[in-house]
């Protein structure tokens, strides 16, 4: 079976909008932006307004985590895959379940109650810095780069 064509995996809590969408879907080269995430899975709605904010010509998969898992391996060479999803979490339940997840971009983490602000656009808590621990020793690259014009951030403040 063929490895599929991931070029990346981003963590990003609006999942498909401008950014990923114009930035980071023409900078990496990728013709499919698969969501792998449970809820907008089964929500048309919020497929329909992500489906908006995707560039011509690039197609859109909204996936649960394990539908992603299951299928990802059956993907056609010529599909030049971008997954998006929401969380460290669900990053690493597609790791654990045989994704072939080399690099983990972190995008967008927003604050909300619990969490605490560690870099430019990231939030995380207690339960997001054990699943990022975890995601590097499965040997995945982390990176913290909200969008490819600026640098990347230390990653080592994910953990601190």
């Amino acid at each position: 079976m063929a490895e599929p064509n991931i070029l990346l995996t981003r963590i990003d809590n609006r999942l498909i909008h401008g950014q990923v969408a114009t930035q980071w879907t023409s900078t990496i080269g990728a013709n499919l932006l698969l969501v792998a995430n449970d809820e907008v899975a089964g929500n048309k709605m919020r497929q329909n307004l992500m489906n908006m904010a995707a560039p011509q010509g690039v197609a859109t998969r909204y996936f649960t985590i394990q539908k992603t898992i299951d299928v990802i391996h059956k993907a056609a060479p010529r599909q030049h895959i971008f997954i998006i999803v929401e969380s460290p979490e669900d990053a690493l339940r597609l790791i654990k379940g045989g994704v072939p997840i080399k690099k983990l971009n972190i995008g967008n983490m927003h604050m909300s109650d619990g969490k605490r602000q560690v870099a430019t656009s990231v939030a995380v808590d207690d339960e997001d810095v054990a699943a990022f621990r975890e995601i590097q020793e499965c040997g995945v690259e982390l990176q913290i780069q909200r969008v490819p014009s600026i640098p990347e951030e230390d990653v080592s403040k994910l953990f601190k």
